[in-house]
């Protein structure tokens, strides 16, 4: 499950609450989005206090012992990659159930901008940063040279407890986002697809890894939850509509091969559509009674 760490009545408290209940359900992970710069777009959508996802995530991993944290998504582009290293790693070593970094570009062109970070260049500067988390995990003392980041004989660890490694997941759905899924992803993972979509986009991301000489990334989806009494069209978002197709949704992600399936109740617009904590609670509950067997976590 996706938490909800911002907006009016979020505290540490309910957002341990969140994550308790998420392993009580039998949910295996939990993960938290990121903004640094709550600039007048994102608080529209994501209105503050916005607690930091990496504090949080450390936070949890002192209180809900058995789930695995992530990130969905870190913003690349906002840290120095070598920060973004270590705070991954750092917690990694601090969650028993292990960390997953989520990664992405970002959108937001004012949050950029307060950042000091060129927001046209930023997939660019996602590609390099994510070369050197890699390697920042891998080699201690590490080296580098690139076009946004250079440096020698950085000391790195401690490093990821998680063997082989921490699974990146990459998120978006443009050919560049496939690209770079391809190149440095253990998943790919995109927000809000459709089943159609993603039966089109696989077979290009098979062949882009190929061509980047690695394994395809398996598939790791991020599906707004919205529950209708009436059905909704085929193009609709997978994880919409009645339950009939929210289940038919799960049993075609499992037959396209996805290892992990990332439930959000937060639709984007804070005065209509985010629910109480009960409402939202009682929504994740309903998806593990009704579209998933609790202990194959296979869809029903």
């Amino acid at each position: 499950m996706n938490l909800l760490n911002f907006g009016t009545g979020t505290t540490p408290a309910s957002l341990a609450q969140q994550a308790l209940d998420a392993r009580d359900f039998g949910y295996t992970f939990a993960m938290i989005s990121d903004h640094i710069a709550v600039t007048a777009d994102v608080d529209a959508v994501y209105p503050s206090p916005f607690y930091d996802q990496f504090a949080l995530a450390a936070f949890l991993a002192g209180r809900v012992p058995g789930l695995t944290l992530g990130t969905s998504v870190t913003v690349v582009p906002y840290r120095h990659p070598l920060h973004t290293a270590r705070l991954a790693a750092n917690v990694d070593q601090l969650c028993e159930g292990g960390f997953i970094l989520g990664a992405g570009i970002g959108w937001s062109e004012p949050e950029f901008e307060v950042l000091g970070v060129e927001f046209k260049d930023r997939g660019r500067i996602s590609d390099e940063y994510l070369a050197v988390i890699r390697g920042a995990w891998r080699e201690d003392p590490y080296s580098f040279r690139g076009a946004y980041v250079s440096f020698d004989g950085v000391r790195t660890g401690p490093a990821p407890a998680s063997r082989p490694g921490i699974p990146v997941w990459v998120g978006g759905d443009s050919p560049a986002a496939l690209r770079r899924a391809a190149r440095f992803g253990e998943a790919w993972h995109p927000y809000k697809p459709s089943v159609r979509r993603l039966r089109a986009a696989l077979p290009v991301l098979a062949a882009e890894a190929d061509a980047a000489g690695r394994a395809a990334p398996a598939l790791a989806p991020r599906l707004h939850l919205r529950v209708t009494e009436r059905p909704l069209g085929e193009d609709r978002p997978a994880g919409h509509g009645t339950s009939d197709q929210i289940r038919r949704d799960l049993w075609a992600l499992a037959e396209l091969g996805a290892t992990h399936v990332l439930f959000d109740t937060y639709a984007g617009f804070p005065e209509l559509t985010r629910g109480t904590a009960r409402e939202d609670r009682a929504l994740l509950e309903r998806v593990v009674t009704r579209f998933v067997d609790p202990v194959s976590g296979t869809p029903r």
